[in-house]
Order: C-alpha cells, then structure tokens, then sequence
C-alpha cells in the first residue's frame, strides 16, 4: 500500500507537470487567443473543453493555471522547507539568545491566521513566493529539537573538537539527519501551497492579469458552475488532482523514510 501510493503520487505529479507543458502543445487555440465565433460554448471538436463568454478556449486556460499554480507550489514548497531548515538548525545548534529569538519569531509567526495574513501582505509585495514565510514554523521547531539533540551526538562532538567550524558540522553532520523529514515536509508543502495561491489568485491577489492560474479560472467560472459547467469543473478537477497526488506522494515518502529518519 505505501509503495502504491508513493508510486501514485509520483506519477500523478510527473503527469500533471507533463500535460501542463505539453498539453498546450496539441491544442489549436493558445490560451491568450479568442475565438470570435465561439462565445461560452459548450465542448466540441473545436475547442475540447468550451470556451468562456469571452471566447477563451477553456481547455488551454486550464492547462496554463495548472502550469502556473503547479510551478508556484513547487517553489515555494522547496523555499518553506528550506527556511525551516535553516532556522531549525541555526536555532538548534547555537541555542542560547539566538535560539530564543528564532523561536519567539516563530511563536508569532504561528499566532497569526496564514491565509489573511498573507493576502494582507501579497498586495504590496505581489508575489506568491510570501506565502513561504508562513509554511516554515512548525518544521522549524522539528528541526531545531532533533538538531538540539543531535549537536550532543559524538560524531558531532568529535568534529567540534577537531575544529570544524558550526557551518560544515551543520551541513555535513546534521542536515544528513533530517533529509529524510525535510523531503516529507517539501513533499507536503506543495499541496497546501497549491491551495495557497489557488485562494489567493481567487480573491484577486495572486498572479496578476493577463495572465492565470487555477484559481482565476475558478473564480470566473464559479458564478456559472450549475449553469455552464465546462467553466467551471476543469480547473476544480486540476486542482483536485495536484492536491491528492501531492498528498499521496507525501504521505508515501512518510511511510517509507520515517522509520529511518
């Protein structure tokens, strides 16, 4: 069951990064063109998933806010455990006044609501790269206790005595340890980064005009879900598909590393 689901996600994810690069490819309208002839049109021939009632082809809409909220999970999945890993370790092998206020930053980090909080903040900094700064808390404090106790580890002892300075022990000696928590952690992060910026571009502050993502396809189609459903599914089945591949490639790299790690 764990390597199925690991299997799953994997490939899930692989399909959908493929299909939004390659997808665009085998359609014959772009997703910036508009087909005058063909206004809030069902599926056909000519355009495989409708068109909007600007006459957008539905089908490359889709597949371009899947490119760019696929692309925007990812980077900022990798930026959220990264920070985590950096804080955590600093704050765990340093301690002391520094470990103290790396944590008190994370305390309030915590404290705040991280969706109004972010689109509080996304306006003045237009980009969704923000939403990174409000992933990292909890792995922080993960990273910081196994790095709190492995600095005692002899190994690391033994390399301290030696003279290698904290940068290389951290790097060479500790950050092996947490691979493992750390590739979890990536994993996870890119579905709930995906709905991050999937809420944000819905509510009008995530990727900016002319250009989309899932949650703009969306919103535009959400006033017309029961009515003219083609607007609307598409992109609400993308989204589905990142969340649960993601989740089940997560939750497979868990089962197989966490004992390990």
């Amino acid at each position: 069951m764990t390597r199925a689901r690991l299997a799953v996600g994997t490939g899930g994810l692989v399909s959908l990064l493929v299909l939004a690069y390659a997808g665009p490819l085998c359609a014959r309208w772009s997703w910036a063109g508009v087909d005058l002839s063909a206004f809030r049109q069902p599926p056909s021939a000519g355009h495989w998933l409708g068109t909007t009632p600007t006459g957008r082809d539905v089908y490359a809409l889709t597949l371009r806010g899947l490119r760019f909220s696929l692309v925007s999970g990812l980077v900022v999945a990798v930026c959220a455990t990264g920070l985590a890993a950096v804080t955590g370790t600093v704050a765990g092998y340093l301690g002391g006044r520094t470990d103290r206020s790396l944590m008190f930053l994370a305390d309030v980090l915590l404290v705040l609501p991280p969706l109004l909080a972010v689109a509080t903040v996304s306006p003045a900094l237009r980009g969704v790269l923000v939403l990174a700064a409000f992933l990292w808390m909890v792995t922080a404090r993960v990273v910081r206790a196994m790095t709190a106790s492995l600095r005692e580890r002899e190994f690391v002892v033994a390399a301290r005595h030696l003279g290698v300075r904290p940068p290389a022990i951290v790097v060479r000696h500790i950050v092996p340890h947490l691979a493992s928590l750390l590739a979890v952690d990536a994993t996870l992060n890119v579905s709930t980064a995906v709905i991050g910026e999937t809420s944000l571009s819905y509510l009008g502050l995530g990727v900016r005009p002319p250009d989309v993502s899932l949650g703009t396809v969306i919103a535009d189609g959400a006033s017309s879900a029961t009515t003219f459903p083609w607007l609307f599914a598409p992109p609400v089945a993308a989204l589905a598909a990142v969340v649960v591949a993601a989740n089940l490639l997560g939750e497979g790299l868990r089962d197989v590393l966490g004992p390990a790690a």
